[in-house]
This record gives structure tokens, C-alpha cells and sequence, in this order.
């Protein structure tokens, strides 16, 4: 093993122990983390390594250092991963595809287990949003998407989603329009139903469509 891979394999462990060390002392956004020279010898590494590993942290948004004031966890809503890796990441056309190929498995996934659970196709949330696209009182595209994925009760798909999303060069963020609102009444009532295949193509549809405005 070069010096290179030795460095990097010293980096991930160490923020690997840095999340453990959060989650052992329940380290909430917004609190202080230990200092350098705490974590240096809890983790059993150089004050240099533990500095470079919260400096790259940083970078990432994941903590703050204050001036004077130590190094805190910084809140989610903080973070800009999403936006330094898109830099690198989303140059390439493909790359963009594979964003939206990976965000529209995720939503038909969650759309077919709700399809398939005769409670999640009862849930209000449905009737509520048909009604809401019915007298197009200004829903947003990703509003519907994103309940979808909360429905299907499945965390970790929603919080991949949300990343997915983040990066998806798409008019999600936009409202609803008229020409729309039959083709999502459609998949609404297709998901109240139990369709999963009419639930299905309403949705492809819908995506095709709006493949137009991007």
C-alpha cells in the first residue's frame, strides 16, 4: 500500500470513529464537538490526522468550527454535500440520466408497495390531493413524489430520494399545471384503486411529459 491509499485509509477511519463517537455521546446538531486534542487520543491518532479529517468535514458542511468557540455539528439543513458533489459529479450528461433513472426507480418502487397495501391506499392523503390538483390549488410536482415515498414507509428510500432529488436538474420544484391535473388524477385514483400497472404508466406518462421542459 502506497502513502496515498495509507493517507485515505487513515481518513475514512477516522471520520468513521467520528461518527461513532457522536452517535456513543449523542452529539446533536449544535453541539460542541471534543477538541483536537481530546479526539486525538480517544481515537488513538495524530492531532495532524484529526485536523485534516475536521477540516474535509467542514468543507462538507457536516461542522462548523466558530472562531474561538471550538468545533460544533452543524444541522442538516446545513449541509452542502449535495452541492460540492454535483460540481464534480453532474459535468456529464450520463451522470444526469443516472440521477433521474435512479430518483424514478425509487418513486415507482414506493408507488407499486403502496399499490400492493390496501391500508396505504386508504390513506387521506390521496383523496386530499386529488382535491387539491381538482380545484389546482398550487401544488408543487415534487409534492406528490414526496408523498408517494413517505407513504411507502420506507426511510432510508426516502432519504436517498431526498438526495436524489437535491441533484435532479428537473421542474420538480415547479407547480402543477392544468395540463397536468388528469394524467396525476389518474395515478392518484390508480393508487386508491390498487392499480399498480394504470398507477404505473400515469406516472410514466407524466415523467415523459415533462422531459419536455427540461
Amino acid at each position: 500500500m502506497d502513502d496515498k491509499q495509507a493517507t485515505k485509509k487513515m481518513f475514512i477511519q477516522i471520520v468513521k470513529q467520528l461518527r461513532q463517537l457522536i452517535v456513543t455521546q449523542k452529539i446533536q446538531p449544535g453541539d460542541k464537538l471534543p477538541s483536537e486534542r481530546v479526539l486525538s487520543e480517544t481515537l488513538n491518532v495524530g492531532r495532524s490526522s484529526v485536523r485534516e479529517a475536521l477540516r474535509s468535514l467542514e468543507l462538507l458542511g457536516l461542522i462548523e468550527t466558530k472562531h474561538g468557540g471550538g468545533t460544533f455539528l452543524a444541522a442538516v439543513q446545513h449541509h452542502q454535500l449535495v452541492e460540492i458533489l454535483s460540481s464534480f459529479i453532474l459535468q456529464e450528461p450520463k451522470s444526469v440520466d443516472d440521477v433521474h433513472m435512479s430518483r424514478q426507480m425509487h418513486e415507482k418502487e414506493a408507488i407499486r408497495m403502496i399499490c400492493d397495501n390496501a391500508e396505504l391506499q386508504q390513506l387521506p392523503v390521496w383523496e386530499s390531493l386529488f382535491v387539491k390538483l381538482e380545484l389546482e390549488q398550487g401544488l408543487l410536482r415534487e409534492d406528490i413524489l414526496r408523498e408517494c415515498m413517505i407513504a411507502s414507509g420506507n426511510r432510508l428510500a426516502l432519504k436517498i430520494w431526498l438526495q436524489l432529488l437535491a441533484y435532479s436538474i428537473t421542474p420538480l420544484k415547479k407547480s402543477i399545471t392544468s395540463d397536468e391535473k388528469v394524467v396525476l388524477q389518474m395515478l392518484i385514483k390508480s393508487i386508491q384503486m390498487g392499480y399498480s400497472e394504470e398507477a404505473i404508466e400515469a406516472y410514466d406518462d407524466w415523467m415523459r411529459d415533462l422531459q419536455t421542459l427540461t
